[in-house]
């Protein structure tokens, strides 16, 4: 398969404008706190949510939206500094505002989804809605990712945004994305906020096949802090603008589809850890040798989930019996007596345990591989031919220096 990583984030793919603008959510006015993504005609679409108990109200109003639709949609609306979560009036608001696009737009409210980002059980009215829907609607441009990206930041330091260009059936086809998440992010089924396009063409159920697989091997094995968002959602829209011949089956075209789209959300998932409230380090754990890729995915994000290992990271303390603790409690069955691992950055190398005992390794060696801004975790268990991976960062006193004021 061809595939080549390219430029445009969402605005890659044939067919979809996008805006970011500042409404009035946010305190600081110099922010942007509304994105807007519009696909100049209609698309499949697929999503996946958070399974946290407590849900924001904008997961209910985008699933029913996408059943009342039979899985198409046009927009993808989304804001920040306010979770709309835990609010009495919160469905309402959520509806409003796909009311407000569409109606700016011209098209249906069933064909806008909505998400949300930023605090939780703060109220939400609909006037900054009001101010800043047509706003973001008169800037939709095909060079508006950035913006996109950068309105729904909340703690993150970076946006983030990608895409990648490969074939289907001979034609050119693109994958283009956006996320956002920085802290509260241990996903299950799901991630932080993700919006992704793509002018592939595919139908509502392969598409959601397709974002499940690529979610489960990528954004769902990133976890900066253990906690689970209420609001985490990941969206695709596939407009099918490349002309590509549809994907309505498995078969060669779907697994390159899958294959490309995995490639993207393994790119953010590496964004998004690295860019952990407070990190210093991306920290990647590739578990290989595991008798199935459940095992592997279980093993390798209890890793990078682990408390410990995450100070130690911080630290540059090569502490590898804490990397054997955190698979010694992994919900998965397997035997860890044959397990080996090894610590390499950009900086060397070095192997610290064979068959789960001592090695003999330098420290001074091991502390200057820990010294880089990614680490790599390399555990073998000896068992089998899975593999996965899994991505995280440290944990440093900024973390609770961020957390420990959120809401000022």
């Amino acid at each position: 398969m061809n595939m080549q990583f390219t430029d445009g984030g969402i605005c890659a793919p044939k067919g979809y404008k996008a805006a970011g603008v500042h409404c009035g959510i946010r305190k600081n006015k110099t922010k942007k706190d509304l994105a807007l993504i519009v696909s100049d005609v209609e698309a499949a679409a697929a999503g996946v949510y958070t399974q946290n108990k407590v849900k924001g109200a904008p997961i209910a109003v985008t699933k029913s939206h996408l059943a009342a639709s039979s899985g198409y949609a046009r927009a993808i609306v989304c804001n920040s500094g306010n979770a709309n979560t835990c609010n009495p009036n919160g469905v309402e608001i959520a509806e409003q505002t796909c009311a407000l696009v569409g109606s700016t737009l011209q098209l249906p409210a069933e064909s806008v989804l909505v998400a949300s980002t930023g605090v939780i059980g703060m109220e939400l009215s609909i006037e900054p809605f009001q101010k800043g829907v047509p706003e973001a609607a008169g800037l939709l441009s095909y060079q508006g990712s950035e913006d996109a990206a950068l309105a729904i930041m909340t703690t993150d330091t970076v946006k983030k945004e990608t895409a990648v260009s490969f074939l289907l059936g001979g034609k050119p086809c693109r994958i283009g994305a956006i996320a956002k998440g920085s802290g509260m992010i241990h996903p299950n089924m799901a991630t932080l906020l993700c919006f992704i396009t793509t002018d592939a063409a595919i139908t509502p159920a392969m598409l959601q096949k397709a974002l499940k697989a690529a979610v489960d091997e990528s954004l769902n094995q990133v976890s900066i802090d253990g906690d689970t968002s209420t609001n985490d959602m990941a969206l695709i829209l596939a407009n099918g603008l490349a002309g590509n011949p549809v994907i309505d089956a498995e078969g060669a075209d779907y697994d390159d589809f899958v294959k490309a789209l995995t490639a993207v959300c393994v790119e953010l998932a590496k964004k998004i850890a690295a860019d952990g409230e407070g990190a210093t380090k991306l920290l990647c754990c590739k578990v290989s040798g595991a008798p199935d890729v459940k095992t592997a995915r279980t093993v390798a994000k209890s890793v990078i989930s682990s408390s410990l290992f995450k100070a130690a990271m911080f630290g540059g303390d090569a502490n590898w019996g804490r990397i054997l603790c955190a698979m010694g409690y992994a919900d998965a069955e397997y035997d860890i007596s044959k397990t080996f691992v090894a610590l390499s950055s950009a900086a060397g190398r070095v192997e610290v345990c064979q068959n789960a005992a001592a090695l003999p390794f330098s420290e001074e060696e091991a502390a200057k591989i820990l010294k880089e801004k990614e680490i790599h975790i390399e555990i073998n268990l000896h068992q089998g031919g899975a593999s996965a991976s899994a991505w995280g960062c440290d944990l440093t006193y900024d973390y609770v220096k961020i957390n420990g004021d959120y809401r000022s």
